[in-house]
């Protein structure tokens, strides 16, 4: 016998365990229950949690799990996994990292426990999918029950996120910076023996002028500055030509709570040197800090020439050779990995000046295939 793919759904809503019946049966032993003997309660909703990125067409991901945070198990919610924080998502295999599955009384409700179990859900690492599924809960299409099988072909854009910066996600990771810069200070100042040195206060201050700290994140490729005054927790924040008082700041763990303006605000923050994660429990923005006197010009325009794996795999086709005239969109390499092809094309018009990968070949994510030249 074959289990049906998501049969953690069939056995949350009937409380059998189908795989000890697989089990039993591949014994010799009869099905413990007739069919008119099985009874449904309540409705149960599973969703795939995968290293893929949703803004770049799912393109699966790879590598190590450096953090990962999954809901408690309960009688409300189950978890299905293979990997724990430390394991690698390999290219050998679909990038599944955990099914998640939620049982209540009805489908509202069941819905609403998945929306408080995504919450929960952290991935550092590959990119995953959780704030797709997160906005695929929360779609007026599936509270509605009115999706159906081609909803997502058809309304794609509307799952994806905006592609600005939403402004109170952005205040609170560069507040949570902030607040982890000061308290490095104060723990260097510490270290030193000199607890009362100015070094331990960490707001910019310069002799005759109010101080400011410049920070600076890349969000999606793109970078974004911001310029803070003020310490301690009571900030003026300035982005894109505005300023917005951020008061009462604090950081506890990973909860923050500060107040934007007149609105109080709590978060979950997941911050290293590398990136800084805020959650609201509905919307989350993933940013990594960079110096601020770190220049990103000319950095895609330099990439134009090169055509790059963008995750591991193995080469299964190649279309063009040295010398050969290329147009922009021409496919150049086909890659295989985690049961999908990618066909590779060039970014621009050229001649392949160097073909760096032959069919057969294992590339690694960024490794360069493709080298064009006028």
């Amino acid at each position: 016998t074959r289990l049906q793919v998501e049969h953690p759904v069939t056995e949350l809503v009937t409380g059998q365990d189908l795989v000890e019946w697989q089990l039993r049966v591949a014994a010799g032993e009869p099905l413990p229950l007739a069919q008119d003997a099985v009874a449904q309660h309540g409705h149960a909703i599973e969703v795939r949690l995968y290293a893929e990125d949703p803004e770049a067409g799912f393109l699966p991901g790879s590598g190590t799990l450096e953090r990962l945070r999954l809901p408690s198990p309960s009688p409300h919610v189950r978890i299905d996994s293979g990997v724990v924080e430390g394991d690698t998502v390999t290219i050998f295999y679909d990038p599944m990292i955990a099914k998640l599955i939620v049982w209540d009384a009805d489908r509202a409700a069941a819905l609403a426990r998945l929306r408080d179990a995504l919450a929960q859900c952290e991935v550092e690492g590959p990119k995953s999918n959780i704030a797709f599924l997160e906005r695929l809960a929360r779609h007026p299409a599936i509270v509605e029950g009115t999706i159906d099988t081609g909803y997502l072909d058809r309304h794609l854009d509307e799952f994806l996120p905006a592609p600005h910066v939403d402004t109170d996600l952005l205040l609170a990771a560069a507040t949570a910076r902030l607040l982890d810069q000061e308290a490095e200070a104060r723990a260097a100042a510490a270290r030193s023996g000199d607890p009362t040195s100015p070094w331990a206060i960490a707001d910019g201050w310069r002799l005759g002028h109010a101080g400011k700290r410049e920070l600076a994140f890349l969000h999606r490729g793109e970078r974004v500055d911001v310029v803070a005054h003020g310490s301690a927790g009571d900030y003026r924040i300035e982005h894109a030509g505005e300023a917005q008082a951020i008061a009462g700041a604090r950081l506890d763990g990973e909860q923050l709570s500060l107040r934007i303006g007149e609105r109080g605000r709590r978060l979950h923050v997941f911050a290293d040197a590398r990136r800084v994660l805020v959650h609201d429990g509905e919307r989350r923005l993933a940013v990594a800090p960079i110096a601020a006197y770190r220049s990103e010009a000319g950095a895609q325009g330099a990439g134009d020439d090169r055509l790059k794996a963008p995750m591991p795999g193995r080469v299964v086709l190649v279309r063009a050779q040295p010398g050969d005239q290329v147009t922009a969109g021409q496919e150049l390499l086909v890659l295989e990995a985690m049961k999908m092809e990618l066909a590779l094309k060039a970014p621009r018009d050229g001649v392949v000046a160097e073909m760096r990968a032959k069919a057969g070949d294992f590339v690694e994510a960024e490794a360069v295939l493709v080298v064009l030249e006028s």
